[in-house]
């Protein structure tokens, strides 16, 4: 996540957060020793705002890894929570499964594997938020399966559209192309309203009209 904020900048940030309780610090050291990929606790408190002030109840994560997000979701949406897991990696599941039993947020969250831009078509309903965290390359089919989904006045929020900054040169492969493209159709999107918040890895958060 080179090239985004000054490294002093991004360890303030990481200092100035509070603590978080036994569960999610636990998976957060876990993601750390074994090179998980997770949104971190300062874009975890913008998701559980982004909820809150939404009101949403209904989630739909394409992408969720150990369940980092799916936390912090399940708890800001309270108990009449819909947050849909997915994941393509069985031990993942596993992990995650006994994240939500630790957190008390199993009944919040149904567990889905497999392809999360395939998965989405097996959920009926619409959605109030839609997370799109999956394969870089796999933005632009995911946000093409999302908008028909989403209710209107809901979020679709992208992780890491700044991409360690690869947004900003020629894209030399098919990750950076897929977020280059994400970028461009969001913001030339007539159904959309969007912001890169440059926080970490920059995320997307668009609005639907």
């Amino acid at each position: 996540m080179a090239n985004i904020l000054t490294p002093a900048v991004e360890k303030y940030l990481a200092e100035v957060v509070p603590p978080r309780d036994a569960v999610v610090a636990d998976m957060e050291r876990y993601a750390r020793e074994h090179n998980v990929p997770i949104i971190g606790p300062e874009c975890g408190r913008l998701l559980y705002l982004l909820t809150q002030i939404s009101g949403a109840k209904r989630i739909f994560e394409m992408g969720s890894a150990i369940g980092y997000s799916a936390v912090w979701f399940a708890r800001a949406a309270g108990p009449q929570a819909e947050v849909y897991f997915t994941d393509s990696d069985p031990k993942n599941v596993e992990l995650a499964k006994e994240n939500f039993r630790k957190a008390g947020l199993t009944d919040r969250v149904h567990i889905l594997l497999g392809d999360a831009v395939e998965l989405i078509d097996t959920v009926s309903g619409e959605f109030d938020i839609i997370l799109i965290d999956v394969f870089k390359r796999q933005y632009p089919a995911a946000l093409k399966k999302s908008l028909p989904r989403l209710k209107h006045g809901g979020l679709v929020i992208a992780d890491n559209v700044l991409w360690s900054g690869k947004v900003t040169e020629p894209a030399k492969d098919d990750d950076t192309r897929g977020v280059v493209e994400f970028n461009k159709m969001v913001y030339s999107s007539g159904q959309l309203f969007p912001v890169i918040v440059p926080l970490r890895d920059g995320v997307a958060v668009c609005c639907k009209a």
